[in-house]
């Protein structure tokens, strides 16, 4: 029973994150390429893959771990605003890994207090490994081995099949990947939980808990600022309405970003994975930042909603039996379908021959707005979405040409059959009885035999009988 409840709390869980799954779209092509070896690019008010390159491809993360530790944390952790007293013991080890330019600090010191919400907010904008391996300590109940154990089993939850995680802190470890498309569909899921998107896509953030003993200018100087240089108003990167939510770097590897942008009513996910960390002159570069401004230009200039099949085009006709007069009906969209379309692509080269119908054929009278079957529309072989169709009009029945049809049919009826059946049997019947009648009735009408012909006498009036013959 206990197992019962769990999947079932489980299900009721994922239920919000089965309808915010990105929907497969057209790979439109880009004008000019990017960099970075994986990525996918989506439009989050449709759910909309308009762009991907190598997005399944097996990447290390580094410190885009952070946000299933987020979730991870959000979910399982009771009292986001509880305090907790940091114990440096818990991630010292880091200090002497073999990689230590891939770890970010936050100047989270041994003996501060912060509630779970500050550590939050510390990796999400910093990568703080401090606060990360806190959070995995903490919500592991003192076993960070246990918490990424539900790192992945949180994978496995999500559907995220090309994802394993060894680490809640995206160090350096070969044997931790995810890709492109499984960090995009892990991040649509994180933004709908609560406080997730508010503390991934904040600039810059203090720790709610004084500790004015290790932080004496606490309010000016333990300040942390999103890592996401595109929200820097005076950066040389800056991008108007991006926003977080996370970026990471590995020596060995280069530099990821799962960051989001909104503009003119549109929003945007971008996933950025494995771009160079130098340039070809050995100069260090932000190329995961300049892809995603590129894939964001991109979007916002070249996307809009247009109308792929309007609901008073004709996509086919069906036989119509009975009819008076046109023996079709002519068949048009049950509502307008529209998408967001690349406005390089003329709408004229979608495909809408892939009809399947209800029926083959229909018979009179056949009602204005009635079911017909559906259309599929489809560009360069890829799916974009099934509409149905339906009569553009009524089809009156002819009376005669039914009044021929139900003649014709009558005999082929199956209450027609019945009753013949029926027919048949009680004639059958019929003729058993008058043989049996006749049988009967010839029976009784058979002569006797002699000796009951005639009467019987006794001897007295036989005598007599004698007599009166004598005198005679």
């Amino acid at each position: 029973m206990k197992k019962l409840l769990c999947t079932l709390a489980s299900l009721i869980m994922v239920l919000p994150f089965l309808s915010c799954l990105k929907t497969k779209a057209v790979n439109f092509p880009l004008n000019s390429p990017i960099t970075s070896e994986s990525a996918v690019l989506i439009n989050l008010d449709t759910n909309t893959v308009i762009h991907q390159k190598n997005a399944d491809r097996k990447q290390m993360p580094g410190p885009l771990v952070n946000i299933m530790t987020a979730v991870v944390c959000i979910e399982n952790f009771p009292d986001l605003s509880k305090e907790i007293t940091i114990d440096e013991s818990v991630y010292d080890y880091l200090y002497n890994i073999e990689y230590p330019d891939d770890l970010r600090f936050a100047e989270i010191l041994d003996g501060d207090v912060l509630t779970m919400t500050d550590l939050l907010y510390a990796m999400m904008l910093t990568s703080s490994v401090e606060a990360a391996e806190t959070i995995a300590y903490k919500v592991g109940d003192g076993n960070t081995s246990k918490f990424v154990e539900m790192m992945n089993d949180k994978a496995v939850e999500l559907g995220l099949e090309n994802t394993h995680f060894t680490n809640a802190t995206g160090m350096y470890d070969p044997d931790q990947y995810t890709t492109a498309n499984d960090m995009a569909d892990l991040t649509m899921y994180a933004l709908t939980l609560p406080y997730f998107e508010t503390i991934s896509t904040t600039f810059s953030y203090s720790p709610s808990v004084p500790n004015t003993k290790s932080h004496p200018n606490q309010a000016n100087e333990w300040v942390w600022t999103h890592s996401n240089v595109m929200m820097d108003p005076e950066g040389d990167y800056a991008y108007s309405g991006a926003k977080g939510i996370k970026t990471a770097n590995l020596d060995l590897v280069g530099r990821n970003i799962v960051t989001m942008a909104s503009r003119d009513g549109n929003k945007y996910l971008a996933v950025l994975m494995k771009s160079p960390l130098n340039d070809s002159k050995g100069e260090t570069t932000f190329y995961h930042i300049t892809d995603a401004i590129g894939l964001f230009n991109w979007a916002f200039n070249h996307f809009s909603y247009q109308v792929i099949l309007a609901d008073t085009a004709e996509v086919g006709e069906l036989p119509v039996e009975l009819a008076e007069g046109n023996d079709y009906v002519l068949a048009r969209p049950k509502e307008e379908f529209t998408l967001l379309w690349y406005d390089d692509i003329d709408i004229s080269t979608i495909s809408r021959d892939k009809v399947v119908w209800y029926k083959n054929s229909l018979q009179a009278p056949v009602a204005k707005g009635e079911p017909l079957g559906e259309v599929t529309l489809e560009y360069s072989g890829e799916e974009l979405g099934t509409v149905e169709i339906v009569a553009v009009s009524n089809v009156e029945r002819s009376t005669s040409k039914y009044n021929l049809y139900a003649a014709k049919m009558f005999r082929k009826s199956r209450w027609f059959n019945k009753a013949l059946l029926v027919s048949f049997l009680l004639c059958a019947i019929y003729i058993l009885m008058c043989i049996y009648s006749y049988i009967v009735f010839k029976s009784k009408a058979k002569p006797m035999k002699p000796i009951y012909a005639v009467p019987k006498m006794n001897d007295k009036k036989r005598r007599k009988r004698g007599l009166d013959n004598k005198d005679e």
